[in-house]
């Protein structure tokens, strides 16, 4: 009797070692097939649009290579310094970036910002190449439609973006470009969110921003907040390390998403310095 309850105790112990060796997998391989719905968070409703901020505005409508058309707006500030190419984050829609788009216009920056396919009224599905793809038709609309000087641009890329944003100014010549609450990369994010699961494995929506660094030889400023909850200051520290010069470090204030609300007026003289250092 004694080997009999032996042996059913290591057939238990077996099966439940197969049942979450077998879920565990499941759980990877799901993780694999869908992580684009861990990453990209597009909201289709335009809640707001910059009139309703008392700002003068054109929809802008713009074609990608794959065929995909675009929905974003281009904001001229009264008395031009420069333009911004505005890359925003991965949930929500151009209609939740009124306050940044406020601010750049009151610094003197013509803005011009888009949704990602898949995002607000723009066509598509969100995948890492495809934003690629949309950054360098949002840069076509705004040098060969706009006719903007890309020595007067500042690539300007918030979270997510900022990896979009990364990815262009390492193959295009602009003024200058700002990575704002920006990850080293994806896959290196991940890891540190799920540690036990084998995301440099799995992933395949990487956007290695601290790779982009490398190439890109114009002025850039980092700008992260120590209280970021979401994407750490560490992350901040090391694309600020990995930075070729000119290069300028902004320390914010605050969380994740209102960090350049919570930074207030030592936010706007960063971003004026940034701009003087860079296109005046």
């Amino acid at each position: 009797m004694a080997r009999n309850r032996s042996s059913v105790t290591g057939s238990t112990v077996l099966w439940i070692l197969l049942l979450i060796t077998g879920g565990y997998l499941i759980i990877l391989l799901l993780m694999y097939l869908f992580q684009a719905a861990f990453i990209y968070f597009p909201t289709k409703n335009i809640i707001a649009t910059p009139e309703d901020r008392g700002l003068a505005y054109e929809d802008v409508y713009l074609h990608t290579d794959d065929g995909f058309r675009l929905h974003g707006w281009y904001v001229p500030a009264g008395e031009s310094r420069g333009s911004v190419l505005f890359f925003h984050g991965n949930a929500g829609n151009i209609s939740g970036r009124l306050e940044s788009i406020m601010i750049f216009n009151n610094l003197g920056l013509d803005v011009f910002i888009f949704d990602y396919r898949g995002y607000g009224r723009s066509e598509g599905k969100p995948g890492e190449q495809g934003t690629y793809k949309d950054a360098i038709a949002a840069w076509r609309y705004l040098t060969e439609v706009q006719e903007k000087n890309p020595r007067e641009i500042i690539l300007f890329g918030r979270s997510l973006g900022g990896g979009v944003a990364a990815w262009l100014a390492s193959e295009v010549n602009a003024g200058g470009v700002v990575l704002e609450s920006t990850f080293t990369s994806a896959v290196n994010l991940a890891a540190e969110l799920y540690p036990f699961i084998p995301v440099n494995w799995l992933m395949h929506i990487r956007y290695p921003s601290i790779d982009y660094l490398q190439k890109i030889e114009m002025p850039i400023l980092i700008a992260h907040s120590t209280g970021d909850e979401v994407i750490p200051y560490h992350h901040g520290e090391k694309l600020f390390e990995a930075a070729r010069e000119p290069k300028y470090l902004m320390e914010m204030r605050g969380g994740h998403n209102d960090g350049f609300i919570q930074t207030g007026q030592d936010y706007i003289d960063g971003w004026d310095r940034f701009i003087t250092k860079t296109l005046e």
